[in-house]
């Protein structure tokens, strides 16, 4: 077994870099056609993200031949010449090859550790590769036993359990204060993309509804049709806050949008609980005065980073503990596919106690007197088979230890070397 890996990502290579290595879903069929040749390479496997690009394979015979052949397809397809992008590339093989996809599935090679979104694509790249016939006995079992570590990854750790994304972490605040957020309504103040994107997660984290007020009605209206929630005109923003439960302001406005005088009279006829403010504004545009009020929690983009940076140390943590895991589940595998490489040893391991055992009866089958046919079939094909896997069988069991323990076996040499003998 000769797994080799061939690819770069967001540590080794600028984004202008990536986008010329990416494989476009349409293109993949033909980029893993061309790719396994069924000589240097005979199975393949293309992961394609915005943060990676890296080409998995099963290599015959020479690793170092697969890994060439990877580096020139890459180049190839893409028309890049190898010096344009050589410096980028990293290479791995065998046991380093399968540490790597197993680290990479379970998102301790991302750029934020943790995220759940690599597994996804990983799995997707193992479909894609199914589809095109590029799957065999190797990368099946390395891809399902990456899946399955993956899991194990996030079930036995707390790695992906704390948000560290500035708008995953206005979901952790609102669940803190409201416990539910099925209820609630999130007032977003500006379109800004962070804003957006935490209003976004606040919705797919139950909130109840989005109201989307903006200087620009149009945009306004746009955000609030694509999350199924309501446009308010801009002038309206204070009427609004009296029914809010979070807030998330981003504007484009050089100074306090939201400001003290102005909340304090709104609220004044509000009959509802807390409301969170969340300022994703730089500058600032809700008066950090705002949250001398009752019921009031303000939040800016530092706060936020804050626990985002606390969070990313906790994820840190726990991704020592996954790496352990992934060690353990690294030699597991490669025993298992070493157990797997001496099939062929076993099978003519059987069949040269077979052909001894077969020789030995037609010597000595006129001292067995007269027999019928089922007497004669019996001896064939029941006593001698069962008296091969009997004398086989602590053999066999031998050389698996051996194997799984990255020792070379000797018993089929020694055995043939007998037979030689007698």
């Amino acid at each position: 077994m000769n797994v080799v890996l061939v690819g770069l990502n967001h540590k080794t290579a600028p984004i202008e870099i990536r986008e010329k290595l990416a494989f476009g879903e349409a293109h993949l069929p033909d980029a893993l056609s061309s790719l396994v040749d069924h000589e240097s390479l005979d199975e393949g496997l293309i992961v394609s993200t915005c943060n990676r690009v890296e080409i998995l394979a099963s290599a015959p015979s020479d690793p170092d031949r697969g890994i060439d052949q990877l580096t020139g397809f890459l180049c190839d397809f893409h028309k890049l010449q190898v010096d344009a992008i050589d410096a980028h590339l990293y290479r791995h093989s065998g046991t380093n090859a399968v540490r790597h996809i197993f680290r990479v599935a379970s998102s301790l090679d991302s750029m934020v550790v943790g995220e759940p979104q690599i597994l996804g694509q990983v799995k997707d790249a193992y479909q894609h590769a199914i589809k095109a016939g590029t799957i065999g006995r190797v990368l099946s079992q390395l891809m399902n036993r990456a899946i399955t570590v993956a899991k194990r990854v996030r079930n036995e750790t707390a790695v992906s359990h704390s948000p560290v994304t500035v708008s995953s972490v206005a979901v952790e605040l609102g669940l803190k204060i409201f416990g539910d957020l099925g209820s609630k309504i999130v007032l977003l103040v500006g379109a800004g993309e962070m804003a957006e994107l935490a209003a976004g997660n606040l919705i797919s984290a139950g909130a109840g509804q989005l109201v989307v007020t903006n200087r620009t009605a149009e945009r306004a209206e746009a955000v609030a049709r694509h999350f199924g929630g309501e446009a308010v005109p801009f002038d309206h923003l204070y009427p609004a806050l009296t029914n809010a439960d979070v807030v998330i302001c981003s504007t484009l406005a050089p100074d306090y949008v939201l400001r003290l005088d102005e909340v304090s009279r709104a609220l004044k006829s509000r009959k509802k609980g807390p409301i969170v403010l969340i300022d994703i504004s730089v500058p600032r545009n809700i008066d950090p005065a705002i949250a001398s009020l009752p019921n009031c929690f303000v939040f800016d983009i530092d706060d936020l980073q804050s626990v985002v940076a606390a969070n990313l140390k906790e994820r840190q943590k726990e991704a020592a503990a996954a790496e352990l895991i992934i060690e353990s589940e690294v030699e597991h595998f490669l025993g298992h596919m070493r157990s797997l490489d001496i099939g062929p040893s076993i099978t003519e391991l059987k069949n040269v106690l077979s052909e001894i055992a077969y020789a030995e009866l037609k010597r000595n089958r006129k001292h067995l007197g007269a027999l019928t046919a089922e007497q004669e079939a019996a001896i064939k094909d029941v006593l001698v088979p069962a008296l091969v896997n009997k004398l086989s069988h602590p053999i066999i069991v031998h050389m698996r230890t051996a194997s799984r323990n990255g020792e070379r076996v000797h018993v089929l040499e020694e055995l043939r070397k007998m037979i030689r003998i007698d």
